[in-house]
């Protein structure tokens, strides 16, 4: 299993050196995340892209619905070759909260869904360098002539970066669109919800983890997509009382590939700061 951390609150400069102690702390990924009108996640990873050399560059996660596909392609295709082929995009629908709903309004959750799916299909062909037309419900291009003065060139990771998705299996419910999203893609990060799963958690234990990755399974094998490689990444804290994942050991077992410390409950102060050089410093939990 392999170890990443999410950096919660700090500037950019602040990043890039807590991605570089992560790379010489021996972590496998550090991860920044995307809100409305707060510091940009790709600045600071194309940031950190320069300043490492091993350690994989991402996001927990990237409301892919709020972009143009066009916008996220040239984000993430700068960082990954800047990186040398170290980006993964993590996407899922993305909290609704008063950053979000002061700037943009409140998208139903339908709508974003949709959003979602196209600007993906449209951004894996995009970061490809394919030449392709799109007739969809909220896109519709053609890309079959020249552009002026051209696209970039594509990524440095073919056909595209690794895409992890959020993936929700849903209590109750014959199908499951959300754990079909995360199978089409290269990644999940797993939760339960609906039933008695409590508003707000993941409601992981290692038995729903295994029930989400058998059937997380048969869809891929269904679409003819290989199971070797795929990433299971389930988010903790082991070292402080956030959410409601606490022990990385066990997880393997059920079927996980990844442990991402999630520090949410440190404080976005000088005084945090410190305490995330402190846990990034001491390695992952191995």
């Amino acid at each position: 299993m392999r170890h990443g951390f999410v950096v919660p609150f700090a500037s950019e400069t602040e990043f890039v050196e807590l991605a570089r102690l992560g790379e010489q702390a021996g972590w496998d990924a550090v991860l920044s995340w995307e809100g409305v009108w707060r510091q940009d996640a790709w600045v600071q990873l194309g940031a950190a892209a320069v300043a490492t050399e091993r350690i994989r560059l991402g996001t927990v996660v990237t409301p892919a619905a709020r972009y143009r596909p066009w916008d996220l392609a040239a984000l993430t295709g700068s960082v990954d070759r800047l990186s040398g082929g170290r980006v993964t995009l993590g996407v899922g629908l993305g909290a609704l909260n008063s950053n979000w709903t002061a700037f943009e309004g409140e998208t139903p959750r339908k709508e974003r869904a949709e959003l979602l799916d196209e600007c993906l299909a449209i951004w894996s062909r995009l970061s490809a360098g394919e030449k392709f037309s799109h007739t969809g419900a909220h896109y519709q291009l053609d890309l079959t002539g020249e552009l002026e003065p051209g696209g970039p060139p594509p990524t440095a990771q073919r056909p595209h970066p690794p895409v992890w998705a959020v993936g929700a299996l849903v209590r109750g419910r014959e199908r499951q669109p959300s754990l079909e999203r995360a199978a089409r893609w290269q990644g999940i990060f797993p939760a339960v919800v609906g039933g008695d799963a409590e508003p707000g958690h993941s409601n992981l234990d290692p038995a729903a983890l295994r029930e989400i990755v058998d059937r997380v399974r048969a869809l891929r094998e269904a679409d003819g997509l290989p199971w070797e490689g795929y990433d299971v990444v389930v988010e903790g804290d082991s070292h402080g009382d956030f959410g409601d994942t606490h022990d990385p050991s066990g997880w393997a077992e059920a079927g996980a590939t990844w442990w991402v410390e999630s520090w949410w409950d440190v404080p976005g102060t000088p005084a945090g700061v410190e305490e995330l050089r402190r846990r990034v410093a001491a390695g992952p939990p191995r």
